[in-house]
C-alpha cells in the first residue's frame, strides 16, 4: 500500500477517534497537535488502526512512535 493510500485510510480513523472532522494529517503531526489525544484515545486509535489495516503492531514499536509519519511507516512495514 502506498503512503498516500495509508493517509487516505487513516484520516477518517483519526476524525472518528478524536471526533473532529477538520483533522488533516501531516507526517509531523503529534499528540500535542490534537487536544483530545491522551493515553486512552491513543489506545483506541491504535486498536482501530490495527483492525482497519488487519495488522498487529508490537507494543515496543508503538511506544517508539513520535509522529504520524512514524505511524505511516509502521503500517507500511508491518506484515
Amino acid at each position: 500500500m502506498e503512503e498516500h493510500e495509508i493517509y487516505a485510510k487513516l484520516t477518517p480513523i483519526f476524525r472518528d477517534v478524536f471526533d473532529d472532522d477538520d483533522i488533516e494529517l501531516r507526517p509531523e503531526m503529534t499528540a500535542d497537535d490534537i487536544a483530545e489525544w491522551d493515553s486512552m484515545s491513543h489506545i483506541r486509535l491504535v486498536l482501530t488502526i490495527e483492525r482497519k489495516f488487519h495488522k498487529t503492531f508490537p507494543a515496543s514499536r508503538v511506544s517508539q512512535l513520535k509522529n504520524v509519519g512514524d505511524l505511516v511507516s509502521l503500517i507500511s512495514t508491518t506484515a
